[in-house]
């Protein structure tokens, strides 16, 4: 069973917050430098980027891709990797929000037609409670450990630090640090 939502936007801008990584200069090591000063961004001339992401429930496992768009098809794109983890005779549930590309619609039934033929069941949040979904927890933890204090000046690099991230997570499932801020950001 996979809890699958959108993280973002990610745009490249500085993230208040703080570091997990040792802080240079006096009173610490006296060799590293201090870290740079953040930047001021009026502008977003590199566009963004959206983390699609799912976590399994059973293996206690989070999965994730960065894309530039965030559309039926990269949806689509996602699930497939979903149903490459496990083999085609299980069957598998995708938990997702109501988010219009997730939604099999008279239009447009490409949602519907690859859950049907790859024995997929897709169970949609009630309207307005997408925090029903676990995976909001881990994005929570994910901002907390990944992205607060940083200023990353390209997508590349913030990318790097999400998917450096996602390995230390999945290794670390345990680490009381990643409980703690999981447990406090489950409500349900």
């Amino acid at each position: 069973m996979f809890c699958l939502d959108e993280f973002g936007p990610l745009n490249l801008q500085p993230h208040p917050g703080r570091l997990w990584a040792e802080r240079g200069g006096k009173g610490k090591n006296p060799d590293r430098e201090p870290r740079p000063r953040q930047r001021a961004t009026y502008t977003r001339p590199h566009g963004v980027r959206h983390l699609f992401a799912a976590y399994d429930l059973g293996k206690n496992q989070l999965y994730g891709h960065i894309k530039k768009t965030k559309t039926r098809s990269k949806f689509l794109e996602f699930c497939r990797y979903l149903r490459s983890l496990h083999s085609a005779d299980k069957r598998i549930a995708i938990i997702c929000d109501n988010y219009s590309p997730h939604l099999t619609t008279k239009r447009c039934r490409r949602v519907a037609d690859w859950a049907e033929a790859n024995n997929v069941e897709i169970a949609y949040t009630p309207t307005n409670s997408s925090w029903l979904n676990r995976i909001e927890a881990q994005f929570t933890a994910l901002r907390y450990f990944a992205l607060d204090g940083t200023d990353h000046p390209t997508h590349k690099t913030q990318g790097s630090m999400i998917r450096r991230y996602i390995i230390w997570r999945n290794k670390h499932a345990r680490d009381e640090r990643l409980r703690r801020v999981i447990i406090k950001a489950n409500v349900a």
